[in-house]
């Protein structure tokens, strides 16, 4: 494969932007941070652009061509946490510059009946193919059985292990099977003999202190049911924890569409009818929550220096998963991260090098040498205006630019 230069762009390099205006790919890997173009090779003129990472949503669900969505936005890897493409079942993904990489928990631990359960209505059935191997289905209601399942899991191919604390509070369903604290903490110290990265769904402010006593890397969404205090945030911060607070699901839950996304002209060209119907839709769950309370927590997060990662909870195209489509919302996401506080730069960060570090993918989310070449170019500045990063001008996946 010949060598590439993208020339004249603002380069921000995952955590910065820095002060060099030419990078240089070589077959599926970045050679070169700045310095002189190489002769013979192709140049793409980034002039008036800004180069960054290729974008991580943290928190997805798979669903047929959801992948190949995902790249048309720029969103290089997605990272499912819960479904069918763990290890042994993506090895055609992994191969395929026209998808999204994807890495996957596999199935969550939770109780017979748990979440997510509740948010399917009676008698749906996905309509997709059957993966060669069927994920395990590792439903827990003891301590022994969440230890057992651990290793069972890790061998299967789960790339980190998902629990899940919810008690259908947020969702309607008061009642719910959840996970116990012990089944909780037996889990995840199960976890920690093999090195596991964990995480955990929890919506409230009380299953976020759980993960968080747990020992629990990282928790998937922020509470929504309550406004945060001080101590909760110390605890969270000195957990040492990450959060996906998922703005996005939880304007959703709150009745919020993502209409106005979808009347983007940057965002519906990109759209079938499909998902178009179900951005326009909402969750429509939780219609007390307030979002000002979860912009508060956010900022309350962020200025504590906890992690914070970008993340969508996007799923299938069905209007009762509605509000999200995939690559689409990781930029309303980040939106919301500049709403509730951040900067366009920290914002930034959230979906490139801080995701990339917590998820333990060294070898992307950066704009670096010798790491992949997954890469995003864009019109304009978005280290300013958040809203250019869906100003697309080129995506790259391992080097391979993906087709207009």
């Amino acid at each position: 494969m010949a060598l590439t230069a993208i020339t004249d762009a603002q380069v921000f390099d995952g955590e910065k932007t820095v002060g060099v205006r030419t990078v240089v790919i070589d077959g599926a890997r970045i050679a070169r941070v700045g310095g002189e173009v190489p002769r013979d090779c192709e140049v793409v003129d980034g002039g008036g652009a800004t180069l960054l990472p290729g974008l991580i949503d943290a928190h997805v669900h798979s669903a047929p061509g959801s992948l190949a969505l995902a790249l048309r936005f720029g969103v290089t890897t997605e990272l499912e946490m819960q479904g069918m493409n763990t290890r042994e079942n993506r090895g055609s993904i992994t191969d395929d510059d026209t998808l999204a990489d994807v890495r996957s928990s596999g199935f969550a631990i939770t109780p017979p009946g748990g979440h997510p359960s509740e948010l399917m209505p009676e008698g749906f059935r996905p309509k997709w193919d059957l993966p060669p191997v069927m994920p395990l289905m590792p439903f827990s209601t003891t301590p022994e059985e969440a230890a057992a399942y651990v290793p069972q899991l890790l061998a299967r191919g789960s790339d980190f292990i998902k629990f899940m604390i919810d008690d259908g509070t947020v969702e309607g369903h008061p009642g719910l099977p959840s996970l116990d604290r012990a089944t909780l903490n037996a889990g995840v110290a199960e976890a920690r003999k093999y090195g596991a990265l964990t995480v955990a769904h929890a919506l409230t402010l009380e299953a976020t202190r759980m993960a968080a006593e747990a020992g629990v890397d990282g928790v998937t969404h922020v509470f929504m049911d309550q406004p945060h205090t001080a101590e909760i945030i110390d605890v969270i911060r000195d957990a040492g924890m990450f959060v996906i607070p998922c703005i996005t699901l939880n304007a959703s839950m709150m009745g919020i569409t993502g209409a106005e996304l979808a009347d983007d002209p940057r965002v519906a060209a990109r759209l079938d009818d499909r998902w178009d119907r179900t951005l326009r839709s909402s969750y429509d769950r939780y219609p007390q929550g307030r979002l000002d309370d979860v912009y508060a927590t956010v900022r309350a997060l962020d200025a504590a220096g906890v992690d914070v990662l970008a993340g969508t909870d996007v799923s299938m195209p069905e209007t009762f998963f509605g509000g999200l489509a995939h690559g689409a919302s990781l930029h309303h996401e980040l939106q919301y991260l500049v709403a509730a506080g951040l900067t366009p730069s920290r914002a930034l960060r959230a979906a490139t090098a801080t995701t990339a570090r917590r998820f333990r993918l060294g070898d992307r989310g950066r704009v670096a040498e010798g790491l992949r070449a997954d890469l995003l170019l864009v019109e304009g500045d978005p280290t300013v205006d958040i809203g250019d990063t869906l100003n697309t001008r080129a995506v790259w996946r391992r080097g391979t630019r993906l087709a207009a």
